[in-house]
């Protein structure tokens, strides 16, 4: 039962760090605070669609992506510990990175910029792809669709949310969740660098 336990962890908590649902949420209120609550919520649903959609390719193909790209896992975990330790600095030095990653001009938010890259972006398809090749799809599957899952109940939630922790308290909850991705971010380019110096 530990051992479930710990697989569990293992792959629930880094698919949820990456994806940084939290963080998100103050955001998605902010893009979506004025539409009234059906298209909110097809909105929402396009954003889960995408997310499971993206989330689902690169979890069963990621590794015959690598491979067709002459790519092995090693330099898939330095380059995706690169981009995470660079999206965790950004969020934590220049104080969130989620604006830049989507446009407001359109005001079709759902697939794009909630769906990816705001829930399914750089750090959560690397992490899935890690993952799937330590516990397999199956496991990875169902990890990711919990995290998407619980996202979108949170988004569903958001004005709730802000409200109840205000914006202030979001961002605090943003800087904790962006330390715990710089260190998972350190630890992937650990994993890629140690079995080049064997």
């Amino acid at each position: 039962m530990l051992a479930v336990l710990n697989t569990a962890i293992a792959l629930v908590i880094p698919v949820f760090v990456a994806m940084d649902p939290v963080s998100a949420v103050a955001l998605v209120t902010a893009w979506m605070g004025d539409l009234p609550a059906a298209e909110r919520h097809r909105q929402l649903r396009d954003a889960l669609i995408t997310a499971l959609a993206l989330g689902a390719i690169f979890i069963v193909g990621g590794r015959w992506l690598l491979s067709i790209l002459g790519v092995d896992v090693d330099d898939f975990l330095i380059a995706g510990g690169v981009v995470l330790l660079a999206l965790a600095v950004s969020d934590l030095v220049a104080g969130g990175g989620h604006e830049g990653r989507g446009s407001l001009s359109s005001p079709d938010l759902g697939v794009v910029p909630i769906g990816t890259p705001l829930l399914v972006g750089p750090a959560t398809l690397t992490t899935v792809i890690v993952l799937s090749d330590r516990y397999g799809i199956l496991l990875t599957g169902a990890a990711f669709l919990a995290n998407v899952i619980l996202a979108w109940r949170l988004f569903l939630g958001a004005e709730t949310i802000t409200s109840l922790f205000g914006r202030n308290g979001l961002r605090a909850v943003s800087k904790v969740v962006s330390l715990l991705l710089a260190a998972i971010a350190v630890k992937l380019i650990r994993d890629g660098i140690t079995p080049l110096t064997r």
